[in-house]
């Protein structure tokens, strides 16, 4: 089983990354909070691994930070929670955030999350609540880094939001709203506050 991959960027997107080592390109499913973090293709990138294996696929999924890759196998032991939905959640709160909703039971916090359903959002918070020692409380965030162009943020954030199943008119208008109250956005900044305008 993978646990760890290093290597050459080679292409990334909101929802993937293509990473060559030794010679093969391997393929990557990751959160938004990790792609917002990458740096540019042709730089080494080294990600945390889970292997889900099924019978007809070999799938990757990818984390740059131990939290993201702990909170993420702790949401696919949920009883109707798989992979893909697990990177959705984390894609749509940022980790200290969404630890937060499920301690706190904010159920309406994390229904806002495309494909998270109120029963989902209920089973996450029961089975999790008291399953979160190993995440400290929320801190202050992080200085987000430079915003990158903006046509560029907000394609991407576009692009994100209809990988997580939005309607392509309502993404974009949802990301022109958020453009609007916030120019400068940098890309995760951008596509969580279109995230909530989705709701």
């Amino acid at each position: 089983m993978i646990g760890h991959l290093r290597g050459a960027l080679l292409e990334k997107h909101p929802n993937s990354v293509i990473v060559e080592a030794a010679g093969v390109g391997y393929e990557v499913l990751i959160p938004v909070s990790t792609y917002s973090a990458l740096p540019e293709p042709g730089a080494e990138v080294r990600l945390r691994i889970h292997t889900h294996v099924r019978e007809d696929a070999i799938t990757l999924f990818g984390f740059l930070t131990a939290g993201e890759k702990q909170l993420f196998e702790k949401l696919i032991s949920v009883g109707g929670i798989g992979p893909k939905l697990g990177v959705t959640v984390l894609s749509g709160l940022a980790v200290p955030d969404l630890v937060e909703a499920i301690r706190s039971g904010a159920i309406e916090r994390l229904v806002r999350i495309p494909g998270v359903g109120k029963k989902t959002a209920e089973r996450i918070v029961l089975e999790l609540r008291d399953k979160l020692d190993l995440f400290a409380a929320p801190s202050s965030p992080a200085p987000r880094p430079a915003a990158p162009p903006l046509p560029e943020a907000a394609q991407d954030a576009v692009s994100a939001l209809i990988n997580m199943g939005s309607k392509p008119a309502a993404a974009e208008e949802a990301v022109r709203k958020a453009l609007a109250s916030e120019p400068d956005a940098a890309f995760e900044s951008l596509f969580r506050r279109s995230l909530s305008l989705l709701r």
